[in-house]
């Protein structure tokens, strides 16, 4: 029988041939996800889906795919999958740990250098034709350089970030998190001071969010998190939206509890053009590119291809989220 492989996106062509010399590839050729009941009809026939993390495989929808034996996430994050639910059904979950944390943390400390020295701000500024002479008051911003980190996540993305400020001088603190998945490091993990999520909160200039979306982390960062935040910290998130509450963001902004946010990540996604954190000049918003470079997205590609792979050979993913999985016909 000819396996089949339903892919919700294009991805990068080289891995997809690849692919397609074992198994025949169903590609969804369209940047905009398919509707849900979409996914569920090509799916039903289907030995193996790599997937995004828009692409939603609760109980309901799993229960509807009888013939499915893996899902290959084309991300690190997995909240878009029940894991109980595929493990119950023999369904492997893949996904893409230890290619894409560089990427991110690049991103990350971009997006915490363009909030701290208001660069899409400053942009805005010049091409709205604002710009008449240099002046000392012009776009004041805050130092980077010495200022206290505080890591939110002590992960791959989280350390990666750290490496970053290692460079600019920075206090470094962290509050790990049961959620983070820590790999082995081939880079010697930065200095920094672990500490409960209370004391950075109160004691960093700049927060990086880096926790994957749980049940535990949704909504982590609320009301209670922003009184403890001093007036002057900048908030980054590159992990998953709902890790922050974003009507208490849009409060504390408002309140002036915090003075800016950088955010590659919202709770619902896309962001409305007229939601409110849109129209604050100290936050800057970015589509979910924390990964978007060319060579990561390959190698996120080439992660996915060979989850898909090893199944069809047999085993389980070799970067597999549900490794007590028993696959749906395997032998006992």
């Amino acid at each position: 029988m000819t396996r089949r492989v339903f892919v919700t996106r294009p991805v990068p062509d080289a891995p997809l041939r690849r692919l397609a010399e074992t198994a025949r590839v169903d590609l969804w050729d369209d940047d905009s996800p398919p509707p849900h009941a979409d996914l569920i009809a090509r799916c039903a026939n289907t030995d193996a889906v790599i997937s995004m993390v828009s692409d939603r495989f609760d109980a309901t929808t799993i229960e509807q795919l009888p013939r499915l034996q893996i899902i290959s996430n084309f991300a690190v994050g997995l909240d878009n999958i029940d894991l109980a639910a595929a493990t119950k059904a023999g369904i492997a979950v893949g996904h893409t740990p230890g290619v894409l944390a560089e990427t991110t943390a690049d991103l990350a400390f971009a997006l915490l250098m363009a909030t701290a020295r208001r660069v899409a701000e400053g942009d805005r500024f010049v091409r709205a034709g604002r710009w008449k002479t240099w002046t000392p008051r012009l776009m004041l911003g805050r130092d980077i350089y010495a200022a206290t980190l505080g890591i939110v996540g002590w992960g791959e993305i989280g350390q990666a970030v750290a490496r970053r400020a290692v460079g600019f001088g920075m206090r470094i603190l962290y509050a790990a998190h049961q959620s983070s998945r820590v790999r082995s490091f081939t880079i010697p993990a930065p200095p920094a001071t672990p500490v409960d999520l209370g004391e950075l909160l109160a004691s960093s200039d700049f927060i990086s969010i880096n926790v994957p979306l749980t049940a535990q982390t949704r909504h982590m960062i609320s009301d209670h998190q922003f009184a403890l935040m001093k007036r002057d910290a900048i908030l980054i998130n590159t992990a998953r939206g709902a890790v922050i509450d974003q009507e208490a963001l849009v409060t504390a902004l408002k309140l002036e509890r915090i003075a800016g946010a950088g955010l590659d990540v919202t709770e619902v996604e896309p962001i409305g053009a007229d939601h409110p954190l849109l129209h604050f000049p100290n936050v800057v918003v970015t589509p979910h590119i924390g990964s978007a470079s060319h060579a990561t997205r390959v190698k996120m590609a080439e992660v996915a291809v060979q989850n898909v792979l090893d199944v069809l050979a047999g085993g389980l993913p070799g970067r597999c989220a549900n490794p007590t999985v028993v696959l749906r016909g395997a032998k006992a």
